[in-house]
């Protein structure tokens, strides 16, 4: 009997757990399908060169610490049902039936509801994974064939893990059945309204900006103090000068309110509060930008100090902006007279100031998570594709093997020799060489040896012959200098403008062995590796062969590419035998560096796939946890406010009406966070990208950031819409069972 009761009670029902249903099937399929990768029966085939223990392992880590998340999910959503389902558990007591029992039922009703959504979820999860799959052979450069697999172990710890969640919450909800009284289960859904009066936190965000706001008007005067001439350009004159200004008269604008305004209330505070604060967020963001442009002697604690400001003032747009709403909303109302009494217009917009006046803060708290999700998915395409556009910079031989003079302070002490241990090892392994060079660099003038300054180290210099030898290895033809010529090798960072500005005032150089001027070809751009230049430098010049013989060599580089791409344990190996005989770190003498592709790729691509896995999954999960707190808030009024509609229909409100009316109720609800949170994300993401763009143009291009960029959008519109069409359904069919 108990059995059929809850069928039966489930099969009803099941339209009510139509959010419950959405959104534990997106959970357990988004579990299972980033688990799935590190299960022991998944063994991709992406060669030998890479190690898939580590990246298994991290994977793992980080979709079991996200999936945390999901409890509170999970908690809500049974909250939202526990509230729905009051008076009908009330119904039961009355008519003789245990609170032990009912408690008891509605705690094996929402597990049923809760196996179905593992069911579903699990099999949309096999879909979804083979997505992951793509995107990890994608990532590896492998090719893709679609398989169906089902892994048993994920299985298992997806539905033990869930299985744990809706014990848990399932528990509190039995606790809660059986201390609510009757006569609160029948009341529950027939409360008054709220206190049409707006939430208190407001004040209290007020007066933390303002403290900040006397931090950055200090600051500002700082640096005006410390940094700040008369001579520097004027667009950095009016940065120092702006970022101590503005958030001063934001607290005289305190000041005046407090004397004069108070009488209307702290809306007018944030009327004044919000512009300055937009301002004082573009000056703050400035300072990066002006700094790289003008070589500005801001340190970067200082940096990270301006973003800080620029975060929290846009933060406290945010709080500012959905806390005005309501104004906003009552101000159009009385000046528009025609609109506010026209339709169903008063009754909306009645309903949407008393939400917007009440609900203020959780809107807050929905658009800021919001914005982080967006903000983490823009940036997992600019993040791993820096460090995989990086990666072939500084991985472009087998064995790239470097030396660094910056300890080195004797002449005598500079490094010799050509490595001969790798050479040994390679012949024991049976490793074969499909190009080798050992070279030197130089500098152009022995008395740069001890310079020493960070960012004032000299440019090396590399000799004719190794320069071409190091062309054709990596398949550029060859080049020519004249007698007396030099030209110069660019890192790929370089932008054209600064290559241009370089050469415009370096046209002569000047050597140990005479002057030498700049060639007809100047300046050559092929990506050749990091460690041929000096450190903190983007050139190194090309000199003629006689030339360099009359130079001081300080560095000692051998790059080797190998016929055929080298295991994951030789590189280990190799790696050790050159660590324990040259030093990676030495405090008084050369400094020696070993690179090996094979390894490079391994540990950059686990890293990127692992870093993409958490990001991408945690910006799903909170999506998920916002549209679905913000649909189960309608869902609720519905259930509230079924009496308004009824006497609305009686005054003669058509149907198709009413139906527009929920639909703009639903549109303004879901669409006002979102869409801050969406410009809010364009204009960070937008200013993220500008201060990189240097990057973005070397390392990721700027078609494959846009059609990430696209996903994106299209993830956050397919999620909106699945969650806006269940509530508009699960919404309307409450109005009308009324």
């Amino acid at each position: 009997m108990t059995t059929k009761l809850i069928w039966r009670n489930a099969r009803r029902s099941v339209q009510d757990y139509l959010i419950y249903i959405v959104t534990m099937t997106l959970c357990v399929m988004l579990f299972y399908a980033f688990l799935s990768i590190t299960s022991r029966y998944y063994q991709p085939d992406i060669g030998t060169t890479y190690d898939f223990t580590f990246l298994s392992g991290g994977v793992r880590m980080a979709v079991l610490l996200v999936a945390l998340l999901l409890l509170f999910l999970i908690y809500t959503v049974n909250r939202y049902m526990l509230r729905r389902r009051q008076k009908e558990f009330a119904v039961q007591l009355l008519l003789g039936m245990e609170q032990r029992s009912v408690a008891w039922l509605f705690f094996a009703e929402t597990l049923l509801m809760g196996a179905l959504s593992v069911g579903m979820g699990i099999g949309l999860g096999v879909i979804c994974s083979q997505w992951i799959t793509a995107m990890l052979y994608t990532d590896y450069g492998q090719a893709y064939h679609f398989v169906w697999t089902l892994f048993p172990d994920t299985v298992l710890w997806t539905i033990g893990y869930f299985a744990i969640c809706l014990c848990a919450v399932g528990l509190m909800n039995v606790r809660m059945i059986r201390k609510t009284k009757i006569i609160d289960m029948l009341s529950a859904q027939r409360h008054n309204d709220p206190v049409l009066q707006k939430s208190r936190w407001m004040p209290t965000i007020c007066a933390v900006y303002l403290i900040f706001t006397l931090w950055m008007t200090i600051t500002g005067a700082e640096k005006i103090y410390f940094y700040c001439d008369t001579r520097m350009p004027f667009p950095v004159q009016v940065m120092f000068w702006g970022n101590a200004i503005v958030p001063a008269a934001i607290l005289l604008w305190f000041g005046l309110w407090l004397f004069v305004g108070r009488r209307k209330g702290i809306s007018a505070l944030l009327a004044g509060m919000l512009g300055l604060s937009a301002l004082c967020a573009a000056l703050a963001a400035c300072v990066p930008g002006m700094q790289r442009k003008y070589s500005l002697n801001l340190g970067i604690g200082t940096i990270n100090q301006y973003l800080l400001f620029m975060a929290v003032d846009l933060l406290f747009l945010i709080c500012g902006i959905i806390y005005l709403a309501s104004d906003i909303l009552q101000g159009w109302k009385q000046r528009s007279p025609k609109h506010h009494y026209g339709g169903t217009n008063l009754f909306f917009l009645g309903e949407m100031t008393s939400k917007l006046s009440t609900t203020s803060k959780t809107m807050t708290m929905i658009c800021i998570t919001l914005t982080a999700a967006i903000l983490m998915l823009l940036a997992v395409p600019v993040l791993t594709g820096w460090s995989q556009g990086y990666l072939a910079i500084r991985s472009m031989y087998d064995v790239q093997i470097s030396s660094r003079y910056n300890n080195v302070y004797e002449e005598n002490d500079l490094p010799v020799g050509n490595y001969d241990t790798i050479t040994s090892f390679m012949a024991e392994k049976g490793i074969d060489a499909q190009s080798d060079l050992t070279f030197s660099l130089y500098l152009p003038r022995r008395e740069d040896f001890h310079k020493r300054v960070k960012l004032g180290f000299p440019a090396a210099a590399i000799s004719l012959q190794d320069y071409n030898a190091l062309r054709r290895m990596l398949g550029h033809p060859p080049i020519t200098l004249d007698d007396g010529e030099f030209a110069t090798q660019w890192q790929t960072i370089a932008t054209p403008e600064e290559r241009a500005e370089y050469l415009c005032t370096h046209t002569k150089l000047e050597t140990d062995a005479g002057v030498l001027n700049l060639a007809s070809q100047p300046a050559y751009t092929e990506p050749m590796g990091e460690t041929i230049y000096n450190s903190y430098t983007d050139v190194l010049y090309i000199l003629p062969d006689a030339v360099c013989q009359q130079l001081l060599p300080v560095m000692r580089n051998r790059y080797i590419c190998t016929a055929d791409p080298i295991s994951f344990r030789s590189a280990q190996e190799m790696g050790k035998l050159f660590s324990d005989i040259y030093p990676e770190e030495n405090a008084d003498g050369p400094s020696y560096t070993i690179r090996m592709r094979t390894l490079q790729v391994n540990e950059n691509k686990a890293s990127n796939f692992i870093l993409k896995t958490a990001m991408v999954y945690g910006a799903f999960v909170l999506m998920v946890i916002c549209l679905t707190v913000l649909a189960l808030q309608q869902l609720m009024d519905a259930e509230q406010y079924q009496a308004r509609f009824l006497v609305l229909q009686r005054l003669g409100a058509e149907e198709g009406e009413i139906r527009k009316l929920i639909l703009r109720l639903l549109g303004i609800w879901f669409g006002l966070p979102v869409s801050i949170a969406a410009v809010i994300s364009l204009v960070v993401g937008g200013y993220f990208l500008q201060s990189i763009s240097a990057e973005i143009r070397a390392y990721i291009g700027s078609d494959v950031l846009a059609a990430q960029c696209t996903t994106t959008v299209g993830i956050l519109i397919l999620l909106l819409g699945c969650y806006f069409i269940c509530t508009y359904l699960l919404f309307q069919r409450s109005v009308e069972k009324r």
